[in-house]
């Protein structure tokens, strides 16, 4: 009697390690866009002093000649 071995077809390799090192760099980047950009956006909230705008009541516009 014959024995039938069916072996599974080779599967693809990954593209090796260019793929977690893409990853890292974004991960990188946003962790550096985060720190420049997002900290002092945190600590202005946490300080909770508003912007006062100084609007004058009127205001003239004649032009001295």
């Amino acid at each position: 009697m014959t024995t039938i071995v069916n072996n599974p077809p080779a599967q693809e390799k990954s593209n090796g390690p260019f793929g977690v090192i893409i990853v890292l760099i974004i991960v990188f980047v946003l962790g550096y866009l985060g720190y420049v950009y997002g900290l002092p956006a945190i600590r202005q909230m946490q300080i909770g002093t508003p912007t006062q705008i100084n609007v004058p009541s009127t205001i003239d516009v004649n032009i001295n000649k």
